[in-house]
């Protein structure tokens, strides 16, 4: 996949991770980037994840959850052992991640933030989320996604 590398799948192949990717064409008119995903690759939508940012007590926090769902930012708070979440500022997202929207990898940021992935993922044998570039999505384990980022596993899409 010439052309096609990003931090996300440098890390991947930094790390020996089996992974699969997938490219489509991105239509900057469709309103779900995740949702768009599921609709160009032919994807079940349960295992396809968006990644969000939000903002816990103050630290900027990854929520990885269903692209068919909703982050509970709650959940979220306590999952890191926060009390407040809000979602981020997309700016500040953009520049902690190093990644523009819609294409906001899990993996590959260029500050550490924590990362919380919905339990929900542990069900399939692998699952997709964006590989760091909008059209570009990354198929690997639930398994080897949480040890990629240290995350955290824990009931946060509502």
């Amino acid at each position: 996949m010439a052309g096609k590398g990003t931090p996300a799948t440098a890390l991947l192949a930094k790390r020996k991770v089996t992974h699969t990717l997938h490219s489509y064409e991105h239509d900057p008119r469709h309103e779900s980037f995740g949702l768009e995903a599921v609709e160009a690759l032919g994807l079940a939508p349960e295992r396809v994840f968006k990644t969000l940012v939000a903002e816990v007590d103050g630290t900027l926090t990854v929520g990885v959850v269903p692209v068919t769902g909703h982050l509970d930012l709650k959940a979220l708070a306590a999952a890191v052992g926060g009390k407040k979440a809000k979602m981020a500022d997309p700016a500040a997202a953009q520049r902690a991640t190093g990644y523009v929207l819609g294409g906001i990898s899990p993996l590959g940021h260029r500050s550490r933030l924590p990362v919380v992935i919905d339990a929900s993922a542990e069900r399939f044998e692998t699952v997709h989320c964006s590989a760091g570039r909008r059209g570009l999505e990354v198929e690997l384990s639930p398994a080897d996604l949480v040890a990629l980022t240290n995350a955290t596993v824990a009931s946060i899409a509502a």
